[in-house]
């Protein structure tokens, strides 16, 4: 389930409406903690080889906006930090938006595509990998590729390792995970692989609190890599990996 941490004052941020335009997000950037994984060592001595996202983005979690999402938001700030890489990287059609899509926004897209009832509008109501791949196109017209891991050791291991580094080779882009047991999610920023095992480099939405510099969020493990044996062995996982190289 998700984790709980101290409440603290955080200032609204007002991104502009729905039209805001690309030079307004730019200007709030500052607001936010950006490419929080810099400075983050290897996870282990020996490593045979290392994937990670190429490119800036910034690091949305619990109430970075002033909204109390704590306990059903975490796929929402999961979305947006891949949303925030989007508008610094990804170039989308000119009618389509130039910043991260708020808490509304998103429920707003899935009742507009009809994925959801109109009573998820204002709800506090969780969202998944599936979800985001349908409001990661809708916003930036970027289609996602959706990988099932059914759980355990081996296909954690050898299936979720094995694309993740080859997304991170084509495309870049962090990638949003998710899954059952483990309904937690997660963004991921990178991969290893050492002869001890594999790792997983986790940019952790849970967070609740003021700005922090990125060592300390990095020494408070919400930015870490985490070795794959730790995942729950007994959950499937799915990922969301926005497929952003062109052909």
């Amino acid at each position: 389930m998700d984790k709980k941490v101290g409440a603290a004052e955080s200032d609204e941020i007002d991104w502009g409406g729905s039209g805001a335009e690309e030079d307004t997000f730019m200007k709030r950037t500052e607001a936010f903690s950006m490419n929080v994984h810099n400075g983050l060592a290897n996870p282990a001595t020996e490593v045979v080889k290392c994937s990670l996202s190429k490119g800036d983005y910034l690091y949305f979690h619990y109430g970075c906006d002033g909204q109390d999402d704590r306990g059903w938001g975490c796929g929402y700030r999961t979305i947006q930090t891949v949303a925030s890489w989007l508008c610094f990287n990804w170039s989308p059609p000119k009618d389509k938006v130039r910043r991260p899509p708020s808490l509304l926004d998103i429920q707003q897209a899935l009742v507009t595509m009809g994925d959801k009832p109109g009573s998820f509008l204002g709800s506090r109501e969780w969202i998944g990998t599936f979800e985001a791949s349908l409001v990661l196109d809708y916003f930036f017209d970027v289609p996602c590729k959706l990988v099932h891991v059914r759980g355990g050791g081996a296909d954690l291991e050898h299936v979720a390792v094995k694309e993740l580094h080859q997304h991170f080779e084509k495309h870049g882009s962090p990638v949003m995970m998710g899954g059952d047991r483990d309904n937690s999610s997660k963004g991921i920023l990178g991969v290893c692989s050492a002869d001890t095992g594999s790792y997983l480099l986790v940019v952790d939405p849970h967070y609740y609190g003021c700005q922090l510099e990125n060592a300390e969020l990095q020494k408070r493990g919400w930015v870490a890599w985490k070795r794959v044996s730790t995942l729950d062995q007994s959950s499937f996982y799915n990922i969301c990996m926005p497929q952003t190289a062109k052909e």
